[in-house]
């Protein structure tokens, strides 16, 4: 199965974005390959640079106190597994509280001469090399393990965020339930009703060789199923498609 995500707002666009980066940062940190390790640098930077272009921590509080309320509300309810619901609003909990003992998101890696001079370099295709920067070619010929310590402890000072982050997203993608749907002729589209979702989520079976490519705003939403040529140019699929939809809110 294939899932295919579509935000509807910037914030949880945001959202999706930094969870792409950390899934690639937390990647190539585990290779051995100096060269995935220099791309693990360059997305820790990456990362930096999208929680400086929005207040991604004041929007995670925000989001965790909201699901937290939420929760709490369900304490009145008899039919609701208590000890899994004291479970997870004791884990929202610690989850917010890391996140505000935290500081400001990547500060400590901003204040690293080091860092700021290997991140200078890497903006100019080749200026790592070690004719450019001799202090990174050394850190690239120590051990692995010296290596992977220096990587997970710049990692260490954005966990936080990522925590939080993997905890929103998890929470908002169970806030849906699938149902199943087929389009006309390779077209769908649906009226919201006034109602304000923050996600949609839209499943397809690998075997059916195609991919949605979604529009929507507030109102109603609009896909069209493609496949793609030999050459990977999109055709449009003009035939029904069965699908799993989700909205999440």
């Amino acid at each position: 199965m294939i899932f295919f995500e579509y935000p509807f707002n910037e914030r949880v666009r945001t959202y999706l974005r930094l969870e792409y980066l950390f899934d690639r940062l937390f990647f190539t940190i585990q290779s051995s390959d100096t060269r995935l390790h220099q791309i693990a640098i360059s997305t820790l930077f990456d990362i930096i640079d999208a929680i400086d272009r929005s207040d991604i921590k004041g929007s995670m509080l925000q989001d965790l106190e909201k699901q937290r309320l939420f929760l709490l509300n369900l304490r009145k309810y008899k039919n609701v597994n208590h000890r899994m619901l004291e479970l997870a609003i004791s884990e929202l909990g610690d989850v917010s509280s890391n996140l505000v003992s935290s500081g400001r998101p990547g500060h400590a890696l901003r204040d690293n001469e080091w860092l700021n001079s290997l991140r200078g370099k890497l903006l100019f295709s080749g200026c790592a090399a070690q004719a450019d920067m001799p202090s990174y070619y050394f850190w690239q010929n120590k051990s692995e393990s010296n290596r992977r310590e220096d990587l997970n402890n710049w990692t260490s000072h954005i966990n936080p965020l990522f925590e939080s982050l993997k905890m929103v997203l998890s929470l908002l993608r169970e806030s849906g339930n699938f149902v199943e749907c087929v389009s006309n002729n390779g077209e769908y589209q649906r009226m919201l009703g006034g109602k304000e979702y923050q996600l949609l989520r839209l499943c397809l079976h690998e075997e059916q060789g195609i991919f949605p490519e979604i529009s929507a705003n507030k109102h109603m939403i609009s896909i069209r199923f493609s496949s793609q040529d030999s050459n990977l140019k999109s055709l449009v699929v003009k035939c029904d498609v069965a699908f799993k939809i989700a909205f999440c809110r």
